[in-house]
């Protein structure tokens, strides 16, 4: 199953933003997280979801959709800015601030798939940039006195308890006040997979998937004996990802 592309909607009237994503749900490929009616509320999504595109409006109160564009330069993860605009003479500023496409309102379904085929492509190729550079990147917890650093393929699974996200390699748990989805954030790109809406999942340590009730299934990894939920809504995704 492709990873989706996490999209961020920007405009201050509401049937605008309703009938792009009305649009961009026809992808099956296409993830909307969040949307926003302002510059200024934009900014703050972008920052807390980091998508991978925004599609931002240009005229807006306060701050406009190039003086957001302008912001982003200072953010470590810039998403890949789209104009969708009623006005056509912003096109030559849109593009000095780095915008990948520019479109006109109301939106031509060609014109739209032409922009996602543009997105995709720059995307693979950031892919393969990425895959190209070796990462050393681990996973920091907190462990008594000290922090230790986990390797991602170290890690079983993950599962969130009272107020606690729990963290189990093979032989040890680890602790963390970080809630599930900043974990599930930064482990992405490594095989980890929601299987419940408290637990996620190392797919390598997978080493069986049984039967349990009502379409439900449980699951067992490499190294311990714990059966892990997986919500009857998740299986044919697992299985999707699991198998040849």
């Amino acid at each position: 199953m492709k990873i989706p592309i996490r999209t961020v909607v920007i405009d201050d009237e509401p049937y605008s933003r309703d009938e792009l994503k009305f649009l961009l749900e026809r992808y099956g490929d296409v993830e909307v997280i969040g949307e926003a009616d302002s510059g200024e509320k934009g900014l703050e999504v972008i920052i807390t979801k980091e998508p991978d595109v925004i599609f931002v409006d240009i005229e807006m109160s306060q701050m406009s959709g190039l003086d957001l564009a302008a912001a982003l330069k200072n953010l470590k993860k810039t998403p890949f800015i789209i104009f969708a605009t009623a006005y056509p003479n912003y096109a030559a500023k849109a593009f000095r601030v780095d915008a990948l496409d520019y479109l006109l309102k109301p939106f031509n379904e060609e014109e739209l798939d032409e922009t996602m085929k543009r997105v995709k492509e720059r995307l693979n190729k950031n892919k393969v940039v990425e895959k190209s550079e070796p990462t050393i990147a681990k996973l920091a917890v907190e462990d008594e006195r000290s922090i230790v650093y986990l390797s991602p393929s170290d890690i079983t699974y993950l599962f969130r308890e009272d107020r606690e996200t729990i963290i189990c390699t093979v032989d040890r748990k680890f602790y963390s006040k970080l809630p599930m989805k900043d974990l599930e954030e930064k482990l992405r790109g490594y095989p980890f997979f929601r299987t419940h809406k408290s637990y996620l999942v190392n797919l390598d340590k997978v080493e069986q998937l049984i039967p349990w009730f009502n379409g439900a299934y449980q699951l067992k990894v490499a190294g311990r004996k714990d059966e892990i939920p997986v919500s009857r809504n998740y299986v044919k995704s697992l299985r999707e990802r699991l198998e040849l």
